[in-house]
């Protein structure tokens, strides 16, 4: 899985690192988590990493459209490494968890703007809000 990264990293022309390995190991194990959560994964197999190490990485993993970072309303930003599938998401509005929705089939209105002000729209971001099974299950315990 290694080399699967090394070559994601050349592809588009970023050296391969050894934190830009770990975050991408971390991302692929761990879809939908904070960059505190990233740092702690991180740092747990390579304590030397520093923070502002693995906060570059991920800036640099985002800008070239390795990671995606989401960020869904009153949420704190989370990143995946699950790309270029212009996938939703769906947010648990009790404790937070969030889980991947495939792409909409079939007609969708919702996902064709009514008017785009001239714009050209080749992709839209939909964030389904709801409550997980975990918090309908247990509501006092969220």
């Amino acid at each position: 899985m290694t080399a699967d990264f090394e070559a994601q990293l050349r592809a588009v022309s970023l050296r391969v690192t050894r934190p830009r390995l770990a975050v991408l190991a971390a991302l692929r194990d761990n879809p939908h988590v904070d960059t505190n959560t990233v740092i702690d994964l991180v740092r747990a197999a390579h304590p030397t990493v520093s923070h502002q190490a693995i906060y570059d990485v991920l800036q640099a993993l985002t800008d070239t459209g390795l990671v995606r970072r989401i960020q869904p309303a009153g949420a704190t930003a989370r990143y995946e490494s699950r790309v270029g599938d212009n996938h939703h998401h769906v947010v648990c509005r009790s404790c937070g968890a969030i889980a991947d929705v495939d792409c909409a089939v079939g007609h969708a209105p919702c996902l064709t703007a009514s008017v785009d002000h001239g714009f050209v729209v080749d992709e839209a971001e939909v964030v389904f809000w709801g409550t997980c099974p975990d918090c309908a299950a247990h509501p006092t315990n969220h």
